[in-house]
């Protein structure tokens, strides 16, 4: 496992352009006398593969295998050989151990009675790919009466596998505003309608949401994350238009519901209080990623049987990054667990950090674990 994730981290590709590492995965998938198919998606790969033992349940496995528009600085002898692209979120592990534990089953069919679908996800990185995989009828071509995935977390001890019950992952949406006033001449503000103003009105004002409006035992994030307006050549200029664009996120649908409107009515005062128009837009692009009690249970029954009890965790708080997994869980019972990988080599070495790379050492637990769950799910003698 080893070899082929540092293979992988050499070769990093973006979203929708996996296309060397989907034909790695899918020969080292047939080389273990696995079905397979490729092309859902764009990109995707999905193994069905069958246990000896007579079951009609299915279930699924998913890892995502996407890359990172950033330049690698680990000075890893295996570090990206493509500039600007590296794995940067442990995706390259993620897809390592899945084949791993695709291996140890495809040798082990008498372990499980039924139906395991591995299922190697495109473009988890901001580009819809579980949403699409989904879309395009995921789990009519493979049905699976549960789903699960794993996430590497660095800052966890090594070995760890935490399974939290209900919010994992918070929803992800980005929104937009375009205050439009009257620009005119920074000495003689009073022949315009300042739109500057009310943006940056609308900005103190925004937090308030969170402040004064949620539960405070709830979860919410509002953050602005781009302003454009005017000319840097020209600083004695009202501009007549600012464009905002940000991230609301939250753990559950009415937090969710209330940063849409509260946004949107927070901006719309404040153009009218400054006499300018506003153009508002909300767009829901990741939903919560929420376990499934049920689900949640067989994880942590498999984490445990793993790596034991000690190790094995069902309290980890949520976080507040967002996971397309949960376009699966919206549709199908499943779970998702983080993997502790320790602490990261290098200081800044967690997520999306140019000095990120995944701990090798974690290869075995996610793949085992992976494993347990399908033995867990698909028990090869029925309970007694």
């Amino acid at each position: 496992m080893t070899a082929w994730r540092r293979d992988l981290h050499a070769h990093p590709e973006l979203g929708f352009e996996e296309h060397r590492t989907a034909a790695f995965v899918a020969g080292e998938l047939r080389a273990a006398g696995i079905e397979t198919v490729e092309g859902l998606a764009g990109t995707g790969v999905v193994g069905t593969l069958r246990g000896t033992r007579a079951g009609n349940r299915a279930v699924a496995l998913r890892a995502d295998m996407d890359a990172l528009a950033m330049p690698e600085m680990t000075g890893a002898p295996y570090a990206s050989s493509v500039p600007g692209k590296m794995h940067a979120c442990g995706h390259d592990g993620h897809t390592a151990m899945l084949l791993g534990a695709a291996k140890w089953l495809a040798a082990n069919r008498g372990r499980f009675a039924g139906t395991v679908h591995f299922v190697f996800q495109p473009a988890e990185e901001s580009r819809g790919g579980g949403q699409r995989m989904v879309a395009e009828g995921l789990f009519e071509r493979f049905p699976a009466d549960a789903v699960y995935a794993l996430h590497n977390l660095p800052g966890l001890p090594l070995g760890t596998i935490a399974v939290p019950k209900g919010p994992v992952l918070a929803s992800s949406d980005t929104w937009e505003t375009l205050f439009r006033g009257r620009g005119t001449h920074g000495a003689k503000p009073h022949l315009g309608s300042d739109a500057t103003l009310a943006a940056a009105q609308f900005i103190a004002a925004l937090h308030s949401i969170i402040a004064r409006e949620l539960d405070p035992m709830g979860v919410g994030v509002v953050s602005v994350g781009h302003m454009a307006a005017g000319d840097p050549e020209a600083p004695n200029v009202i501009p007549a238009e600012v464009r905002l664009r940000g991230t609301a996120r939250a753990l559950a649908s009415g937090t969710r519901d209330l940063l849409e409107r509260r946004i949107g009515d927070i901006a719309r005062g404040m153009a009218a209080t400054h006499g300018v128009a506003v153009d508002y837009a909300y767009t829901r692009r990741l939903g919560p990623t929420v376990n499934h009690p049920a689900q949640a249970a067989v994880m942590h029954r498999a984490a445990a049987a793993t790596v034991g009890a000690a190790l094995a965790r069902d309290d980890h708080p949520p976080i507040t990054a967002g996971e397309d997994f949960s376009a699966m869980l919206e549709v199908r019972p499943g779970a998702y667990a983080w993997l502790g990988t320790g602490e990261p080599a290098h200081p800044e070495g967690f997520h999306h950090n140019p000095h990120f790379d995944f701990n090798d050492a974690a290869l075995p637990h996610g793949a085992a674990f992976l494993a347990s769950i399908v033995e867990a799910e698909l028990p090869a003698e029925p309970a007694r």
